[in-house]
């Protein structure tokens, strides 16, 4: 269980407050020291304490803490698969939260830079670059060294970080050309369902969001699709929680109209899906809508492993020869609905799929900073190694800037052994399925 957050409390915000908790809570994984290998957060932590004058977490000045929080990247896996003591136990432990907070007491006090607010502001790039992307895009290429310096040294964002590309028509504006024919034969005829887009998909990677709804109407499901604005992630990230509540609430009431009348949501990434299901309701509490819209949206490997479950899936799939590496997001694993990618992915006929629980290291607009870049791929280099050492012909990852993150291991792997590095790109999962039904996305 987790724990409203009282971001409306002024304690909430008192710093020598915040440090005392931290000095608790530090205490405990001192002792336990379980989660060393999943984050750069963790060994920092313990070399602090490890180096300070007593060994204890007593003479670790306050000061230090930040290198801790800085290096978390709020994925949440030592809360839901490390952690023995996390709520009910009376120790309540909560790492993930508690960096969350230690970043809204950054955010109060003015710590956090022009470069980290300008990145967070998705919408509002997403909207700047559409119309230019070509040029954005061109901008943005990693072997443009001119932009790319510049960039570096404006918004911190390393010159060697794969960066999202954008479109000039949104998903929300392609959705509203050709919408895919419906299969009345489906075994899931009747079904219908909203796809909320996300600020990825719809600015960045629309092919996911063409495949989501071309398999759904596959499968007989009436999509329609929407995007009141972004979920809030990247803000989360800079603990600017009334920014997140207000959005929360916004989108909550518009996509609870569409519930009322019989859809279900389907959320296309798992950061957002996370957002909707659990950290909105521990943000915007009292709002009754937000409270209804967790309880009424699935991520889309979950919902098309309810249609295989209760009606079945449509015919028509074919076999993906050479094999699937399936990465599953911390997002996704974090929603505590099990392995549903690779369970849909398992559905192809004569799937060899295997599957990677650990994290790709990316951490969202973390990953790509010019100080967290080379940590991320130290963090990711496991994942990468394990790819590459399998051979299988695709990779998919439900989060695609963590499967761009992968590939980016992979190749710098392959330029220590002085070798290139030939992979097909990481893709979702279910653009995996729309290819194995032969579908033109």
């Amino acid at each position: 269980m987790r724990h409203p957050l009282d971001w409306q409390d002024p304690d909430f915000y008192d710093r020598n407050k915040l440090q005392a908790e931290e000095r608790r809570v530090f205490d405990v994984c001192h002792g336990c020291r379980r989660c060393f290998n999943l984050c750069d957060a963790f060994p920092r932590l313990f070399d602090l304490i490890d180096e300070s004058e007593t060994g204890e977490v007593e003479s670790v000045p306050s000061q230090a803490f930040q290198q801790v929080a800085d290096a978390c990247t709020l994925c949440d896996m030592c809360f839901m698969s490390k952690c023995p003591y996390v709520p009910p136990h009376e120790l309540n432990i909560d790492f993930p939260h508690l960096m969350l907070r230690h970043r809204c007491v950054d955010e109060r006090e003015q710590r956090h830079s022009m470069a980290d607010h300008a990145l967070s502001r998705t919408d509002r790039n997403g909207r700047l670059a559409a119309p230019l992307a070509p040029l954005v895009n061109w901008t943005t290429r990693t072997d443009n060294r001119l932009t790319r310096a510049l960039l570096e040294k404006t918004v911190h964002i390393h010159k060697s970080a794969q960066l999202p590309k954008y479109h000039r028509r949104t998903f929300l504006h392609q959705a509203q050309d050709n919408p895919p024919a419906l299969n009345t034969q489906a075994p899931a005829y009747g079904r219908r369902a909203v796809l909320y887009a996300t600020c990825f998909v719809n600015y960045n990677n629309p092919a996911i969001g063409r495949a989501a709804r071309a398999v759904l109407a596959k499968n007989g499901v009436d999509t329609s699709v929407v995007y009141p604005g972004c979920c809030g992630m990247p803000r989360l990230e800079q603990g600017e929680l009334e920014a997140v509540a207000e959005a929360a609430t916004t989108i909550a009431r518009e996509l609870c109209a569409w519930t009322e009348n019989g859809y279900q949501i389907i959320a296309l990434i798992p950061s957002c899906a996370l957002m909707i299901k659990f950290e909105w309701p521990l943000i915007a509490k009292s709002d009754p809508a937000v409270q209804k819209l967790a309880r009424s949206t699935m991520d889309i490997s979950e919902y098309i492993m309810d249609i295989a479950r209760n009606e079945g899936l449509a015919d028509g799939l074919q076999p993906l020869p050479g094999g699937i590496m399936v990465h599953l997001a911390c997002h996704a694993r974090a929603q505590n609905m099990g392995a549903k990618a690779a369970e849909m992915l398992r559905l192809l006929p004569d799937s060899d799929v295997s599957v990677i629980e650990r994290c790709s290291g990316h951490g969202g607009v973390w990953g790509v900073e010019r100080d967290n870049f080379d940590v991320a791929l130290k963090v990711g280099r496991p994942v990468a190694r394990r790819v590459a050492t399998e051979g299988k012909r695709w990779l998919a990852s439900e989060c695609p800037l963590a499967g761009v993150h992968i590939a980016q291991g992979i190749e710098r792997l392959a330029a220590e052994d002085g070798r290139s590095a030939a992979i097909e790109p990481a893709r979702h999962p279910i653009e995996l399925l729309a290819r194995a039904y032969g579908l033109e996305i």
